[in-house]
């Protein structure tokens, strides 16, 4: 069967548009949960039945349910859609570069099929981590206002979670590589500019203890 490529501007139009509808079918007072209507938010687009049987090459870094055996890579589970296409977008584009991800993300050869396997992702039960607190990480969140965009619990907030990943049970190494991508000029595709002004303000042992503080929740 022939494969159905990407263009650069059909890409970013489509891409334009599914973000824009997740962000219109969420409500005030809807958060990132696991309850059937959040899921529902989260997967917004694309059909999570399908994208398991597409995500079969996916599941060899992310696992079957989303949660990575990698420390250096990111669990999926319980990820906005909106949030995932956004990055299969950057890595498409590329603005966002892994030596890794780039080539995989290029494998994936339709729309429908993108939107799938992010739907199979989004619909799962997020990630969790193995409960390790961290005190000074939980006061720099705060105090860093990281909880304004990810949340008290790092699982998002009401109206603009598709914009911002949930990270609230993500693996620390992975956490710490892309602040230190941010700080250091590595990942450039946060078109406000705030994680590389905020990762700039952050010191090595600052970002650890953060992200240490994350990976329990």
């Amino acid at each position: 069967m022939k494969k159905t490529l990407f263009t650069p501007h059909l890409s970013k139009s489509l891409l334009l548009t599914v973000s824009i509808t997740a962000l219109l079918n969420i409500s005030p007072d809807a958060f990132a949960g696991d309850a059937p209507e959040e899921i529902s938010q989260r997967i917004s687009v694309g059909d999570p039945v399908a994208g398991k049987e597409k995500s079969t090459l996916c599941q060899g870094c992310h696992g079957e349910l989303g949660i990575s055996t990698l420390p250096d890579v990111p669990n999926l589970a319980g990820q906005w859609s909106a949030y995932i296409m956004r990055q299969l977008r950057d890595f498409w584009a590329g603005s966002r570069v892994d030596p890794i991800m780039t080539d995989m993300a290029n494998t994936v050869s339709s729309m429908e099929d993108a939107f799938d396997i992010s739907a199979y992702y989004a619909s799962l039960n997020q990630m969790t981590g193995q409960a390790n607190p961290n005190e000074e990480g939980k006061r720099l969140y705060i105090i860093y206002r990281c909880i304004s965009c990810h949340g008290e619990e790092g699982k998002g907030r009401p109206m603009n979670n598709p914009m911002f990943p949930i990270i609230g049970g993500q693996h620390k190494e992975y956490l710490i590589k892309q602040l230190d991508d941010f700080r250091w000029g590595r990942r450039e595709s946060d078109m406000s500019g705030t994680m590389p002004t905020l990762a700039q303000r952050m010191s090595a042992d600052e970002i650890e203890a953060v992200a240490e503080y994350l990976s329990g929740l």
